[in-house]
């Protein structure tokens, strides 16, 4: 389990293989200098609803991880979740796909 600190202040457990796949689109669209909405369900503990935030390069955001190995990544995933991330309501976990065949261009246009 990891979790995602936004601002020092918004704090959000994920599985460590989804913050991973998380953490790769948020810092390639940051890097581009792209803002966007990151949307995620909140847990039954503190009301079972939905937290929205407002990504931008100048945000603050920690990426903790509790496991000691990286997960590896799934293209197919991280191509879905930039699709997300992409449209009007922005990035949100969406179900784990089949990985792709290694074929085509990676996130940040490379081979």
């Amino acid at each position: 389990m990891g979790r995602f600190i936004y601002e020092n202040q918004i704090r959000a457990d994920f599985e460590d293989r989804t913050l991973a796949h998380l953490q790769t689109v948020i810092t390639t669209k940051l890097r581009r200098g792209e803002a966007f909405t990151l949307t995620w369900k909140d847990d039954i503990s503190i009301g079972d609803g939905r937290t929205t935030v407002w990504l931008h390069p100048g945000c603050g955001l920690v990426f903790k991880y509790y496991g000691s190995r990286t997960p590896s990544l799934n293209r197919a995933w991280l191509e879905a979740l930039t699709y997300t991330a992409n449209s009007p309501t922005g990035l949100y976990v969406v179900p784990e796909p089949p990985d792709s065949p290694r074929n085509g261009t990676f996130l940040d246009g490379s081979e």
